[in-house]
This record gives structure tokens, C-alpha cells and sequence, in this order.
């Protein structure tokens, strides 16, 4: 009984913090002094209100790591630094979420309809222009962090096609568009091994209503992570991030 109310509060608290507007660096303190336990429970439940249940739920590790609170604080100030750099990118929606190690993180969302016509993976002019300041200004800045690249579509089915057949297409449609920012991020000078996964996950994980037009336009969307590496998470740990 005792452990369900420390979980109970765990999660409370990770919400708020994932809601209430706290800067990554306040956010990375106060996770270090909550219980592993209640991470572990707690962590999957706030990426599946980011659209990341199942594959994407334990993102950048083990999910219920032990959190330093001076490892938290160093990543966050890291990670409060690249979000504002990426709040200045065009056409980019920017949130704080958490890993599966209970780091902050920075999620950037780029509108399908920006970035590709219907049906297509081919990146538009103004897609372009975005993912290079993207890559000049935030990830060549920040190698250290580790980056994963994931497309999604609607529901819409595709001419000639059954329910099933569409969404293999939307699933594959996905994977081609990842794979298209992914591919432009690298030829902008982001190193290869900072981006660890380019994914399609197609209909999956909608993040608005698929039953109105605006809804299917918010699921037309490539997700970007900046997460805390293994190599950023030893020196933080060390006090030697900077």
C-alpha cells in the first residue's frame, strides 16, 4: 500500500511537471529526488500523452533509471538551452518531455503539410529552409545529445486500396518521410551516429481526432527527440557537463 502511494505521487508530480509550464532545469532537480520505482510506472504514461506509447515509451534507455539530482539539473539546463534554440526554427511546434531514464528531452514537431504534398516524401522548398536552420542552430550545436527521427500519418485510405492495404502504405509513407528529414539533417552536417533511430510508425499514436480535417492534419507529422546520450549522462553524472 505503501509503495502504490509513492507511485501514486511520482506520477502526480511527473505530470505537472510534463503540464505546468517548469523550465527543464527545475524539472531535472526535483525528478532526482523521486523514487526509481515511480519513474519506471510513471515515465511511459507521460510519453503516451505525447503520442509515444509502446516502441517510442522507452526512449533514450531503461525506463525507471535512477536519477541524480545534480545529473538532472546539468541535463536540464542542456536540454532548456537547445529547446529555445529550437523555438526559433520555422514552422516548428517545441515541448519538454522526458526519457526512459527520467532526463528532460526536447520534442520538435514539424507539420507534414509543411514539409511534404500529399502522398509524397520529397521535402518542400520551405522544409528544406527549416531542417537546415534546424540542424545549423540545434543538433550540430548540441552532438553530444542523441537524436531520433519518427514520422506518422492519418487514417486516410488510399484509392483502390483496402482498410489493410492503406495502412501498410500510411506505414510505409511514414517511414519514407522520416527517412527524407533524417537524410537532409545528415547532409546538413549532423554526424551519423548522433541520430540512433529513424522509425515510421503510420497510423499509429494519432495526437488529434482523425474524424475531423484538422485532426488528420495534426497526425501528418514527423516527430524529433533530442535526448541525454550515454556519454552526455556520464559526464553529467561526473559534474562535468557543460
Amino acid at each position: 500500500m505503501k509503495g502504490l502511494k509513492y507511485y501514486a505521487l511520482g506520477l502526480c508530480a511527473l505530470l505537472c511537471f510534463d503540464s505546468c509550464g517548469m523550465t527543464n532545469t527545475a524539472k531535472g532537480g526535483m525528478i532526482g529526488g523521486t523514487s526509481g520505482a515511480a519513474l519506471g510506472s510513471a515515465l511511459g504514461a507521460i510519453l503516451a500523452r505525447s503520442g509515444n506509447k509502446g516502441k517510442w515509451a522507452g526512449i533514450a534507455g531503461a525506463a525507471g533509471a535512477a536519477v541524480g539530482t545534480t545529473a538532472g539539473i546539468l541535463i536540464g539546463k542542456k536540454m532548456d538551452k537547445a529547446k529555445a534554440e529550437a523555438e526559433k526554427i520555422a514552422n516548428a511546434k517545441v515541448e519538454s518531455v522526458t526519457d526512459g531514464n527520467g532526463y528532460q528531452a526536447v520534442k520538435v514537431t514539424f507539420d507534414s503539410g509543411i514539409l511534404f504534398q500529399t502522398g509524397k516524401s520529397s521535402l518542400s522548398t520551405v522544409a528544406q529552409s527549416s531542417l537546415n536552420n534546424f540542424a545549423s542552430n540545434v543538433l550540430i550545436p548540441n552532438a553530444d545529445m542523441s537524436v531520433g527521427v519518427i514520422g506518422f500519418t492519418d487514417n486516410a485510405g488510399w484509392k483502390n486500396s483496402t482498410a489493410e492495404q492503406s495502412k501498410a502504405k500510411n506505414q510505409e509513407l511514414s517511414q519514407k518521410r522520416a527517412q527524407a528529414v533524417s537524410s537532409y539533417l545528415l547532409k546538413q552536417g549532423v554526424k551519423n551516429g548522433q541520430i540512433k533511430e529513424v522509425a515510421g510508425l503510420g497510423e499509429e499514436n494519432p495526437v488529434a481526432d482523425n474524424a475531423t480535417a484538422a485532426g488528420k492534419a495534426q497526425n501528418r507529422r514527423v516527430e524529433v527527440y533530442l535526448y541525454a546520450s550515454d556519454e552526455m549522462i556520464k559526464a553529467a553524472e561526473a559534474g562535468t557537463l557543460k
